[in-house]
């Protein structure tokens, strides 16, 4: 398959697969004014190139981007209302995507941020099998009577099975590439997170430092959706407490409330460049690789403020190791057999997934650009 063809897989898994659009159908593109960009800019000139070639009338629309955003511009609302479905390539896209202010347009996020990433495995897996695969989760989290999740450097957490708000908590946006399954409520759970390299952001928010170092790993204790105390060097400490302080008031977000988790789930997500080398692009394309379990905390309003992430995390349903040291075994769920005889290109994904979680040259997180060796 040549590059164009790759591409072209891609973008059409997008917008039929995704955003289940038809020919004569109107699409709006919604991309951003940032320089430098987190998409790549020719991204939405492409996709919509290819979305015409499929019968589809385009308008494309550039959005300001907003660092903290709380409601939808007037003049996009309009124009979402025009057209069948509505494809940001903007980050506003993400920072509302649990806004039912989007859902009656049907909005669709890419999580796809440059044209070598939709092009690839992430978005050329069929959707509709990611979609059926994150269901068959969704269902076994919530029927399962107790969870555990640990992870090498010790994290170690547990609860019952997860307690799913009716609506089940998810998103009022498409999702694309379908990465992840609905967040866990952590009512119910306790126990600690070893955070390692950083602390970032959620994408709720694009706060000043987004991101912050940690020397060490540092040992985040909670219960239910309370954060006890922190553990670990006192310079880490110490800057954990006083980041969590600023995120809290700069965003009037509720510092010491752990809100949900989730693991990636796409074993086609592969993040080649260190997470250093940009925080905020690593934490909207690298979460969706089954090696990456990451935390929403401070914050009651979904999905939080600040993620605690964590590599190769095991996480066991009623003592059955669903995923496995970072990697996800869909025949250990009820369903998950069927899916990947259904979907034959996304069981040879899971036979050999992607291993790029944007790690450093110790193979985990790291907070600093490390020095190249002359």
């Amino acid at each position: 398959m040549t590059e164009s063809e790759a591409f072209r897989a891609g973008a059409r898994n997008l917008l039929v697969g995704c955003a289940r659009l038809a020919p004569g159908q109107r699409l709006l593109i919604a991309t951003e004014d940032t320089d430098p960009a987190f998409y790549e800019p020719e991204l939405g000139p492409a996709i919509a190139a290819e979305a015409e070639a499929l019968g589809l009338s385009v308008t494309m629309i550039e959005l300001p981007f907003s660092p903290i955003t709380a409601e939808v511009p007037s003049n996009l609302a309009a124009q979402m209302a025009a057209a069948e479905a509505t494809l940001f390539l903007a980050r506003l896209g993400d920072q509302m995507r649990f806004s039912q202010a989007l859902a009656a347009h049907n909005p669709v996020v890419c999580y796809a941020l440059d044209r070598e990433m939709l092009a690839s495995d992430f978005g050329r897996a069929d959707h509709a099998g990611l979609v059926a695969l994150k269901s068959c989760i969704d269902t076994a989290f919530a029927r399962a009577r107790n969870i555990r999740v640990t992870c090498p450097l010790g994290t170690d957490f547990a609860g019952p099975g997860a307690r799913f708000p009716d609506t089940m908590g998810d998103v009022s946006i498409r999702r694309f590439p379908m990465s992840v399954f609905t967040p866990v409520p952590a009512g119910g759970f306790a126990g600690h997170v070893v955070q390692e390299g950083f602390l970032v952001g959620t994408g709720a928010s694009y706060y000043v430092p987004y991101a912050i170092a940690l020397d060490g790993p540092i040992r985040l204790h909670f219960r239910d959706t309370q954060l006890l105390h922190i553990e670990g060097a006192p310079g880490d400490v110490a800057a954990a407490q006083a980041h969590y302080r600023h995120v809290a008031q700069v965003t009037g977000a509720a510092r010491d409330h752990f809100h949900s988790w989730h693991a990636g789930m796409h074993p086609g997500c592969d993040w080649k460049v260190p997470a250093a080398t940009g925080f905020e692009r690593w934490s909207g394309g690298a979460f969706g690789n089954p090696r990456v379990l990451h935390f929403h905390t401070c914050g009651t309003v979904a999905p939080g403020e600040i993620s605690l992430n964590m590599l190769d995390a095991t996480v066991t349903l009623d003592d059955v190791a669903v995923w496995d040291a970072g990697v996800l075994h869909p025949e250990r769920i009820a369903g998950g057999p069927d899916i990947l005889e259904r979907f034959p290109d996304l069981a040879a994904l899971f036979k050999a997934p992607a291993q790029g979680v944007g790690a450093g040259s110790n193979g985990r997180l790291v907070g600093r650009i490390e020095e190249q060796t002359p």
